[in-house]
């Protein structure tokens, strides 16, 4: 006996807890994916280049581009509305988000909420439109998980700074505008806004990656960059300024790493489906129901989470422990349901004709920045107990 199938999402009837315009949202970012995006993503990953800058004005002319953000030129959305973007554009890769992701919840952020008027006007409108690149300079070769143990330094000179120091793997380096960087001061943490071509300002590009291939990494190098006394960012000082803007970022992995689980079991169930083993679809074998079922649960267990997190920072009440919680759960889940569903694939599951190890790939990655799986363990641990395991 057959029926019609139903999407996974319907089993728990997602789309009812979403207004009018965030179900726009989400139709209006899954459809420029699939007409824009999905066509060459493959070539992209292959290749391991993108167009970057094509496609920041691609992304600003739809509006993602710091969509959550206030003024502007940004659109102001609610959080739902920016993890479903986020979701359709991880859906087709996440290197893809993170671009967005990096653009808008870091760079765009930095500047957003501790930056100047002065610096908000100056860079944030051709942020938002696509037409200026930002990158997000905290992460540096020995100073990974332990952001307090960076080394880049910035001393005074009159009334300049002059920074030095190196930060590594930094989504859009090589082809930023600008770069927000951090680094210790007598003062403290603080954040910087360097402009590329400053002189002394560096950023070769990060190659031979197996992960996030359709996405621009690399370093940054500061070797004695004089910037001006306004170049810092005012509202920001410790580690409570960077700490903010990733937990920004870490809200859209929430959703993000559900879009490419998503993909990938899209995809199985549809080669399931047309697939003839021993005279039967794939799809009717008992084990397979039993992946399909799994990854199903999973998935929307993971995006129920997902909702409910954006709820919560819609009414302002999201704690950086509860973003601990989806991204460690959904990033976990999303790479444990890309590599069921490659067995599902079998052989045909390797290749680049189909998405699911390229986002098995992409998600070990995901899985490791903005906070590894163990650091936010940790988080919760801490949370869990009043005990902070990591000091």
């Amino acid at each position: 006996m057959t029926s019609s199938p139903v999407h996974p999402f319907d089993l728990v009837a997602v789309d009812g807890l979403l207004s009018d315009e965030e179900r726009e949202i989400q139709r209006t970012v899954r459809a420029l994916g699939e007409r824009e995006l999905r066509p060459h993503v493959a070539d992209w990953f292959e290749e391991g280049e993108i167009p970057a800058r094509e496609l920041a004005r691609l992304l600003g002319k739809l509006g993602v581009l710091g969509m959550h953000l206030e003024g502007y030129g940004c659109a102001g959305a609610g959080a739902v509305s920016y993890g479903l973007a986020c979701l359709e554009l991880e859906a087709v890769d996440s290197g893809l988000r993170s671009l967005v992701s990096v653009q808008g919840s870091l760079a765009m952020y930095a500047i957003h909420a501790y930056g100047s008027e002065e610096q908000r006007r100056q860079w944030l409108p051709g942020m938002a439109a696509g037409e200026k690149i930002g990158c997000f300079g905290l992460t540096e070769p020995d100073a990974g998980s332990d952001p307090g143990a960076m080394r880049t330094r910035a001393r005074r000179d009159g009334s300049d700074w002059i920074l030095d120091g190196a930060k590594m793997w930094i989504t859009n380096a090589s082809v930023a505008d600008v770069a927000v960087v951090w680094a210790r001061t007598d003062e403290g943490v603080r954040g910087f806004v360097v402009p590329a071509g400053t002189p002394g300002l560096s950023a070769p590009e990060i190659r031979r990656k197996l992960s996030l291939r359709a996405s621009v990494t690399g370093e940054l190098v500061l070797d004695g960059v004089r910037l001006p006394a306004d170049a810092m960012l005012p509202g920001a000082r410790g580690l409570s300024g960077p700490l903010g803007c990733l937990n920004e970022a870490r809200f859209g992995i929430v959703f993000g790493a559900i879009g490419a689980a998503r993909d990938c079991l899209e995809t199985a169930l549809s080669y399931a489906a047309d697939r003839t083993v021993f005279g039967r679809s794939l799809a009717s074998y008992q084990l397979t129901q039993q992946k399909l079922a799994d990854m199903a649960l999973e998935l929307d267990k993971g995006m129920l989470l997902a909702l409910r997190l954006g709820r919560l920072k819609e009414e302002g009440r999201l704690t950086p422990e509860q973003v601990s919680v989806g991204k460690l759960n959904n990033v976990r889940e999303a790479i444990a349901i890309a590599r069921e569903c490659r067995t599902i694939l079998g052989a045909n599951g390797v290749t680049l004709e189909y998405p699911v190890l390229r986002h098995a790939n992409n998600l070990e990655s995901v899985l490791t920045y903005e906070g590894t799986s163990e650091v936010h363990s940790l988080v919760i641990g801490k949370a869990l107990t009043g005990e902070a395991a990591f000091r």
